[in-house]
């Protein structure tokens, strides 16, 4: 299992929201660039970027600290916000991306999504965002009727290299990951699943580990990570030693 450390994008920083509200941003950094070179430095492989300003505007906004992490870093990064078109996957594939995530246009556009894990195959995620079991779009401000599991179906065998799954009542929240969803939509779908939202402490990294054969591929980690409560020495350590 791989470990995503989470750089949220906010107006240039680096930010974490409390449950998906945008007025609800802690700075953790100024410097974009600073914080990926310190996640590599603590020995992680994985980068996690959201370009929070650009999930609500449909349209990157913070491409310049996007560009600053890639230049200062060589671990793979995926990212989502924003991106709804087969013109900025290019676009961001071309700066050296390794994978992009499709949230809102994967509700809005299935086919949209199709298309493009055919046209840029291994590079595609689709990030599936619940709020009590339905889909939220356009940065979290709207829930739909249909259901996660409903959405994930539509992409079996196209493609999608991994589902991001997020429990938006979590995120941010320090609550502790929700192990019964994510271990049941790894377990009815195809296509890995990486959680995310509410990890809180080195017993939820032990708690997927537990679960990770049912198709838990990551975890990504936020805020536990800014504020000290995980240690990334020992969170490494834990997952490495799955492979031991």
């Amino acid at each position: 299992m791989n470990i995503y450390p989470a750089i949220d994008l906010k107006d240039g920083n680096c930010v974490r929201l409390l449950r998906g509200e945008m007025d609800a941003a802690t700075v953790f950094n100024t410097d974009p660039a600073d914080q990926a070179r310190s996640f590599k430095d603590a020995g992680f492989t994985r980068l996690h970027l959201v370009d929070l300003n650009g999930a609500f505007e449909g349209k990157p906004v913070n491409a310049a600290a996007v560009e600053s992490i890639l230049g200062a870093t060589d671990v793979p990064v995926q990212l989502g916000g924003g991106i709804r078109d087969l013109a900025t996957i290019d676009m961001w594939l071309q700066k050296g991306l390794q994978r992009v995530i499709l949230g809102t246009i994967a509700l809005r556009n299935s086919a949209m999504v199709i298309e493009a894990c055919k046209t840029f195959p291994g590079h595609i995620a689709v990030g599936i965002d619940a709020r009590d079991g339905r889909v939220a779009v356009e940065g979290w401000a709207e829930t739909s009727e249909t259901t996660v599991l409903d959405l994930a179906k539509k992409f079996e065998d196209v493609g999608v290299e991994a589902i991001i799954y997020t429990d938006i009542d979590r995120d941010g929240a320090l609550q502790g990951v929700n192990l019964e969803a994510t271990r049941d939509l790894a377990a009815a779908i195809n296509i890995p699943v990486i959680a995310s939202g509410g990890v809180a402490s080195i017993s939820d990294i032990e708690n997927l580990l537990a679960v990770s054969d049912s198709g838990i591929e990551g975890v990504i980690v936020g805020r536990a990570l800014y504020d000290g409560r995980i240690d990334p020495s020992e969170a490494i350590a834990l997952v490495r030693g799955e492979h031991a």
